[in-house]
């Protein structure tokens, strides 16, 4: 009988190979795991941080204004919106609220981040402050709304447009599409709050729309949504679908009512 002789170089590469084998597994293995922590990073830890970051600023501008808590429902204030139309009319605020152009909104610019206001969507539960600018990094990432710089302030006559983060970094608009004609939207800020009411959505548009936060806000891609006449409009703004920044989303919404601080 013949006895099989197996070789060294056999024998080295049988080794090399398990070896190869072996380290690669390690390497898919290292991979993945990596791969899972950052999806638990974006999904779930930059979340839970702008989310208190958000809330821990809420409460500090709540402070800096002498709130005792979130204020009652904003109410009329020598009248609400009159008219009717697309421009829902000219709100009708007291004489002493109205400055130059504005509706007793913050007297100066805000500075590029500065968080000013807070925005409360009762139906979403939301409640996050809004900043001046929508850049990433010192302003979304925050989970803030951010304001585009611009359009006009809260109160003011035209569009006071804001943007914000629908997944991951707190992603406060990540149910704005659920939204519907009637929901309220108020901004408050150091000198009143503000109640719009939700009047029209588009549910998809292209990231370059940029007339859907014009002064008379309609869409330039599709002009069959949007308004024809001046009023006073708020705008939010989010990408869509959910997990890409593809499109954007839009609701829109008219000013009903100031009540002073």
């Amino acid at each position: 009988m013949r006895v099989p002789v197996v070789g060294h170089g056999t024998l080295r590469r049988r080794a090399l190979r398990r070896r190869v084998l072996w380290s690669c597994g390690e390497l898919l293995v290292t991979v993945g795991v990596v791969l899972l922590l950052l999806v638990v990073h974006q999904m779930w830890w930059t979340n839970r941080q702008a989310r208190h970051g958000a809330a821990r600023e809420v409460r500090a501008l709540e402070r800096e204004w002498g709130a005792q808590g979130t204020p009652g429902p904003a109410g009329p204030s020598g009248g609400t919106a009159a008219g009717g139309g697309d421009g829902g009319g000219k709100p009708r605020f007291p004489a002493r609220e109205r400055g130059a152009g504005a509706t007793g909104t913050v007297a100066a610019v805000p500075r590029r981040s500065q968080a000013y206001a807070v925005l409360f969507v009762p139906r979403l539960g939301l409640r996050v402050p809004v900043a001046e600018g929508v850049g990433k990094r010192d302003v979304l990432d925050k989970g803030y709304a951010g304001h585009y710089q611009g359009t006009q302030q809260p109160g003011q006559a035209g569009n006071f447009a804001l943007a914000g983060h629908r997944n991951t970094h707190g992603e406060p608009f990540r149910y704005i599409n659920r939204l519907r004609p009637g929901d309220t939207v108020r901004v408050e800020t150091a000198a009143a709050v503000f109640t719009y009411v939700v009047d029209r959505t588009l549910p998809r548009t292209s990231a370059r729309d940029g007339g859907v936060i014009g002064p008379v806000p309609r869409s330039t891609v599709r002009p069959a949504y949007g308004y024809t006449e001046p009023g006073y409009y708020i705008t939010l703004t989010t990408c869509t679908p959910e997990y890409t920044s593809t499109y954007r989303l839009v609701v829109w919404g008219k000013l009903r009512s100031m009540k002073p601080r």
